[in-house]
């Protein structure tokens, strides 16, 4: 094997274990979603075992990361990030912050005012109010945030949010799937 693919492969374990370990799984919850057993899994990510795509592509899908990345680190190169605005009816803008399939999507949106509609759907959404006022409507409460103000809720809930005001309202909006929950850290784990 060449030197680069030594590399590549040699980084991979390493990348599991810190992903499983973020996760606060143990070896044996991993093997229940993955199907693969904790020993091999061990093996894996002490670098003992080489991974191949039957093992990888499980995993993948456990943590809910692109096979890509687990396989190798991202390219270097220009840091900058690329953004392509896509523009909505009635002036309405949305960002995609991140195209990870199967994972927690992070959006920027500029909301401009519309008449409110329920809908539900599979997932969870959190929302984050950067600039104006945003009006929620949750199942029977209507309420309005402000900016830094943030709201979560299951998307299962008839939902409706837009600008409270006549004008636009700048939000992040993160949709998640179903069973995806926040994790709030307020200090150092005891």
């Amino acid at each position: 094997m060449d030197a680069e693919l030594t590399q590549i492969l040699d980084g991979i374990g390493p990348r599991l274990r810190a992903l499983r370990r973020d996760r606060g799984l143990t070896l044996e919850a991993l093997a229940q979603d993955t199907g693969i057993s904790p020993s091999t899994l061990s093996r894996l990510e002490s670098g003992i075992r080489r991974p191949t795509l039957d093992l990888l592509i499980p995993l993948a899908r456990a943590h809910r990361v692109a096979l890509d990345q687990l396989v190798a680190a991202p390219a270097t190169g220009d840091p900058r990030v690329h953004l392509r605005p896509h523009r909505k009816d009635r002036g309405s803008v949305l960002v995609p912050l991140t195209q990870y399939p199967g994972r927690v999507q992070v959006f920027k949106q500029v909301l401009a005012p519309r008449e409110p509609k329920l809908v539900t759907h599979a997932g969870y959404e959190w929302l984050y109010v950067l600039a104006g006022e945003l009006r929620l409507i949750l199942g029977g409460s209507d309420v309005t945030l402000r900016p830094g103000e943030i709201a979560e809720f299951d998307t299962g809930e008839p939902h409706w949010f837009g600008p409270a005001r006549d004008s636009a309202v700048e939000i992040l909006h993160l949709f998640g799937p179903h069973g995806d929950q926040a994790v709030v850290r307020t200090g150092p784990e005891t």
